[in-house]
């Protein structure tokens, strides 16, 4: 079968290219650049714990080498810290958390990381991977689609047609599958300016990441935000008036340096400066992100960012919910509600989170709006950029799909449990299937769902005993039968759900419904119903769904591709070739 074609070669493209071979589907990233990305330390991204942990799933190291896990949290508001909480820095901090000191859980903290170590991180985990193939200087300018696949062309140093199952336009703003597709792209520009530096310098809160607002030195900006990257560096962004002037290297300079003395006792410290920039944030969302074999992920799909949401967060969310589908679709065929269910759910989770961005943004830059509603503006300020920045409530949490097309039907043996369905599920520890304990989040992106057995008292006794014992046996027997491939775990607690209850996962994470004990029908139905039903058989034609989108102008490319689609084997001769990586 022909491999997945991916076009661009950002995160989300390599991300996707990655989560596609660790379920076991090939695939060609087409890269338009050289495949070399320059140091840019000002140009960084900020991953939530659900994320980072997805994308160090995926083999890149360059998380754990470069990036910073912050270890703390501070709001500034004129001389005053307002907020200080501290992070969690492993993976068992939770979204939903409490300020109250003697509350057990804290907010996980997140991870800053330079852009193009992120990108060389996953770039390097490619090279370690058969099932991809990475092409560079590769430029899209046609897609066809077919009953049975996609055929892309290419402009390069050779014009070169591919074949593939699927196509996915990872290829950011400017994206050139959603031009071809002809897919609008509505929202508004230049929502928020800041600029931005990279230097080196000691400051008085290390590790920790610093939001201050109204600063109380002459002519500094409204807010001010420092990040801590290794090595001593800091990444600073002063938001910009939104008709402000060009900001000139001699007015970033005079910012810097006033902004280090403030925080330093009016003294400005010894500093390197690294990089600087100007950082422009738009919201916009695709009306489809599906148009038959065509998808769309990443800034292709969406862009946000504003309040201290997220883009790349969004963009690797997209590639955990989609790749699981393809997958699921490349293997054994899929009904169209699953890969529907790609634009369903996610579209409407960054919808979301962009109507959270709109509502918040007259609150925090003085327009009105919200204000009027809440009690202490100062106050509740601060929780909105909390949110945003931190990773919590509608502007920072992971989404749920609680009206998923995936959702299964309500049945006499369901249960609620800590976990809302459709939401994302807790990283509790479990057994595997081979004995190991390891965290739930270990288990997830390979393709399969997951059964979770409630069990209370197995961590005491040795394997062997339990596995033949109470439940187990009916519940694997019952896990063997299902329609879609699932592994059993086994956890000693789950919040909220009682003993012997069966909880059925996702691939990604989110769950699908919870048991009271074993129930194999329906299990049986859940799991059909989280599969998007059984794959529908197609009426033979002698035309494909062809959207035909760029390719009309050129008949004679238009018969080579044509005759390219007809062959899943073999390299044409000249130019032609198909991207057969099986």
């Amino acid at each position: 079968m022909d491999p997945v074609i991916i076009v661009g070669a950002g995160p989300v493209g390599l991300a996707l290219s990655l989560a596609l071979a660790a379920q076991g589907v090939p695939s060609v990233v087409l890269d338009e650049g050289t495949g070399k990305d320059e140091p840019r330390p000002a140009r960084s991204v900020v991953l939530r714990a659900d994320t980072a942990a997805m994308v160090e799933r995926l083999g890149c190291t360059t998380l754990r080498d470069e990036g910073v896990r912050w270890v703390g949290w501070r709001g500034m508001r004129r001389r005053q810290v307002v907020r200080h909480l501290a992070l969690d820095l492993g993976l068992g901090g939770t979204e939903e958390w409490s300020e109250d000191p003697a509350s057990p859980s804290a907010p996980a903290a997140p991870l800053h990381i330079p852009q193009h170590a992120l990108t060389r991180g996953l770039r390097d985990a490619i090279s370690r991977q058969k099932l991809v193939e990475l092409v560079t200087e590769a430029r899209l300018d046609t897609i066809e689609q077919d009953r049975d696949g996609v055929v892309a062309h290419t402009r390069g140093p050779e014009g070169t047609w591919w074949r593939g199952s699927h196509l996915v336009g990872c290829d950011g703003a400017r994206s050139t599958v959603r031009k071809l597709l002809g897919i609008r792209f509505p929202g508004r520009t230049a929502v928020e300016r800041h600029a931005v530096a990279a230097l080196r310098t000691e400051l008085p809160w290390p590790g920790e990441a610093l939001l201050h607002r109204q600063p109380s030195w002459r002519g500094a900006a409204e807010e001010i935000t420092a990040r801590p990257l290794p090595d001593g560096v800091w990444r600073i962004d002063w938001l910009l008036p939104p008709r402000g002037d060009l900001v000139t290297p001699d007015a970033l300079v005079a910012r810097i340096r006033e902004t280090l003395a403030g925080w330093c006792d009016g003294v400005t410290p010894p500093y390197e400066l690294i990089d600087t920039g100007v950082h422009t944030l738009h919201q916009r969302l695709a009306r489809r992100w599906r148009v038959d074999r065509v998808l769309l992920a990443g800034d292709a799909a969406h862009l946000l960012g504003a309040v201290g949401t997220q883009g790349l967060d969004e963009g690797f969310r997209d590639v955990d919910n989609l790749a699981w589908k393809l997958a699921l679709t490349w293997h054994h065929g899929a009904s169209d509600r699953l890969l529907d269910s790609y634009q369903s759910e996610r579209r409407s989770a960054v919808a979301h989170r962009l109507r959270a961005a709109d509502q918040s943004l007259p609150v925090l830059r003085g327009g009105g709006g919200l204000r009027t509603y809440l009690p202490g503006a100062g106050r509740g300020h601060d929780a909105l950029l909390t949110d945003g920045h931190v990773g919590r409530g509608p502007l920072g949490a992971p989404p749920a799909y609680p009206h998923s097309p995936l959702a299964p039907a309500p049945t006499e043996g369901r249960i609620p449990v800590g976990t809302p369905t459709g939401a994302p599920v807790e990283d509790v520890r479990v057994t595997a299937p081979d004995g190991t304990t390891v965290r739930l989040r270990d288990r997830l992106g390979q393709g399969r769902l997951l059964v979770l057995l409630v069990a209370p008292g197995t961590g005491v006794w040795d394997r062997r005993h339990w596995r033949g014992a109470g439940v187990m046996p009916r519940l694997e027997e019952a896990v063997r039968a299902l329609p879609a491939k699932a592994e059993v775990l086994v956890t000693e607690a789950y919040p909220g759900a009682p003993a012997h209850a069966v909880l059925l996962v996702r691939p990604d994470g989110h769950l699908v419904a919870a048991f009271s004990g074993v129930r194999p029908e329906e299990l049986y139905a859940a799991a059909d119903a989280a599969r998007g039903g059984s794959p529908t058989a197609e009426a033979d034609s002698d035309e494909g769904p062809g959207t035909g989108t760029g390719a009309e102008a050129e008949a004679e490319p238009g018969s080579k591709a044509a005759s390219a689609a007809g062959s899943a084997a073999g390299v044409s001769t000249g130019s032609d070739r198909t991207a057969d990586m099986r």
